[in-house]
Order: C-alpha cells, then sequence, then structure tokens
C-alpha cells in the first residue's frame, strides 16, 4: 500500500483528493493536516465523505511514516514548507500550488502533466502538478505544438466553475452573485499562462506566439469549458488523425467527432477534444472537471505514475447521465 499524507486539507481539490484516495485499491491515508482544524472530524468539513472515514485532521506531521506527501495549500506555502523542513529521503511529493510549475535550476520538481511529461514523471520524485486552465488549454494544443503548427497568435476564451475559486467565499464566488451571472477576470494577465507557454515550448522550440486568453467565471459550480482558435490550412480530418494520434496512448484524454458538451466530463477525469475548420481557422474545444482533471484527479493519476501503477487505477469515474 501507498502510505499518504496530505497537507491543507480544508479545500475543496484537498475534499476531493481525500475522497479518491479513500477509495483507490493501493492508497492509505496516513495524516491529513490541518492547523486550524486539527481534532475535528474530516467529516465536519467535508460532508460527502459521511460514512466512508473516520479520519480526523492533524496538525502533526509524521513524515517518516508516509511515501508519498500532496500539498494542498495556498500558493506559496509549498515552497516555504520545503525550504523549512528536511523531508525523509525518498519521500515523494506532488505539489497543487503553482510554487514549482514553471522550470528552474532552483528545484527539480516534474511538472506533472502525464500527456506531455508521463515518462518523466514515471522517474522523478517530486512532482507540480499543473493549473486547472492550464490543464484544459495545453491539452487543446499539445498536438498541433508537436506538429510545429503553431506559428501564429492563439485566441483563448475559457469559462470555469466556481469551485476554481476555492471553498473561502469572496465577493465574486458567492451564490447571490454568482448564480445567473458572467463576467470577465484577470484578462490577457492570468497566472496560467506561463506554464502553457513552457509546455508549448518544450514541443515546438521556436513557438513565440501571444496566447491571448480571457478567462470568464461561470454560474456552475464545477468544469471548464474552453475554446481556442489558431491559423490552420491543414483540412480537418487531417488534424483530427493528428490529434488522435498524439493520445492514443493517453487514457483519460479523448479526441471526439462531433461537438462536446460540459456535462460530459464533469466529476470524471477526461478530458475531450473537438476540432472544427471554419475558412482556415481551426476552432479546438476542450474541456475537464476542474477538481478532477483539474487538480486532484490528475495529482492520483501522477501519484500512479510514480509509484509505477496502472494509471487509471482509482480514477474510472463516469460522469452523471444528467
Amino acid at each position: 500500500m501507498i502510505r499518504v499524507g496530505i497537507i491543507g486539507g480544508a479545500g475543496y481539490t484537498a475534499g476531493e483528493l481525500i475522497r479518491l484516495l479513500l477509495n483507490h485499491p493501493e492508497a492509505e491515508i496516513i495524516f491529513i493536516n490541518s492547523g486550524s482544524n486539527a481534532g475535528n472530524k474530516i467529516t465536519d468539513v467535508h460532508e460527502g465523505l459521511y460514512g466512508e472515514t473516520d479520519l480526523v485532521f492533524t496538525d502533526e506531521l509524521p513524515l517518516e511514516e508516509i511515501d508519498v506527501l500532496f500539498f494542498c495549500t495556498a500558493h506559496g506555502d509549498t515552497k516555504k514548507f520545503m525550504e523549512s523542513h528536511n523531508l525523509p529521503e525518498g519521500l515523494k511529493v506532488i505539489d497543487l500550488s503553482m510554487d514549482y510549475r514553471i522550470k528552474s535550476d532552483d528545484h527539480d520538481f516534474i511538472y506533472g502533466l502525464p500527456e506531455l511529461n508521463r515518462r518523466a514523471t514515471c522517474k522523478s520524485q517530486h512532482v507540480a502538478n499543473p493549473g486547472c486552465f492550464a490543464t484544459c488549454i495545453q491539452l487543446g494544443l499539445l498536438p498541433l505544438a508537436k506538429n510545429q503548427l503553431l506559428k501564429g497568435d492563439i485566441i483563448v476564451n475559457a469559462i470555469t466553475g466556481s469551485t476554481g475559486a476555492g471553498v473561502k467565499p469572496g465577493a465574486t464566488s458567492h451564490f447571490s452573485w454568482r448564480n445567473n451571472n458572467l463576467s470577465v477576470y484577470k484578462a490577457f494577465e492570468h497566472q496560467h499562462v506561463p506554464e502553457i507557454k513552457q509546455s508549448l515550448k518544450q514541443l515546438q522550440p521556436d513557438f513565440d506566439s501571444e496566447i491571448d486568453f480571457i478567462p470568464y467565471r461561470g454560474d456552475f459550480p464545477r468544469g471548464i469549458f474552453c475554446t481556442i482558435v489558431v491559423k490552420s490550412d491543414k483540412p480537418v480530418d487531417e488534424l483530427t488523425n493528428m490529434y488522435k494520434e498524439y493520445y492514443e496512448k493517453d487514457s483519460f484524454t479523448h479526441v471526439v467527432e462531433k461537438n462536446i458538451d460540459l456535462k460530459q466530463v464533469v466529476n470524471t477525469n477526461k478530458c475531450l477534444i473537438h476540432l472544427e475548420k471554419h475558412g482556415n481557422k481551426l476552432l479546438i474545444i476542450s474541456c475537464i472537471d476542474n477538481l478532477l482533471k483539474g487538480a486532484s484527479g490528475q495529482a492520483v493519476h501522477n501519484m500512479n505514475l510514480l509509484f509505477n501503477l496502472e494509471e487509471t487505477i482509482g480514477l474510472k469515474l463516469k460522469p452523471s447521465a444528467f
């Protein structure tokens, strides 16, 4: 069994991670650290887990007792922890924050997008889990980068559910504001753009185009629906075959011939991609569940790779029928 520790256990991503790990046949949760909830039952916070666990939050860190440590912490906190603690030799780390997503000589974290870095992840000790928007957008673009076809600016519009704002209520996340509403935020300046560019340059070193990304706040709880427009003279059949070839060995990313909708991926670890041609414009539609494929599901996928398990274990989740 893989012995698991979690730091930062009270948020939405932590709740999904705990749910997945409780039902993972090869994992055992040893501790869930949360200073503000120490002594409370996990179900006091994650009420959907009633009947599934009797675990309680702790403020202790028995790092010697685990094989892998997940960070579900605020951005900046993982780096502070890594710099102030001596972790046991051989302890694997999966960070769901953005602290180590950008490659640097200052750390050895692998960028954990399996569809891009599966082999490197299997051999690594430290994994930086990708951002949710970044995952959805990159999966829509990687096959083009692999074939050196990204030659002009990229137009991206993507809408995310309210869980993407985190569990702590804010002016733009409470129900009375979010319901029946739509708004733009961080236009052209979203924090996930650098990691997207990094991945595209990994496959297409001469990529230097702009990514004009407009993110939207949606009035639904979970999911990301993304549209991408690039210029291409290639016929859609050739491009579709290119995408299918790129993802033919990937368990969770699927190229779909007909148009897609968000409900097909919510509560799953899937990414669905659909392509259309309109003149010389290629429309790429990509959608994921932001809490699963965009966060905790991908983190468990990375755990499976780190420990040489079949990559779909614990992640064969099905969408709702409605």
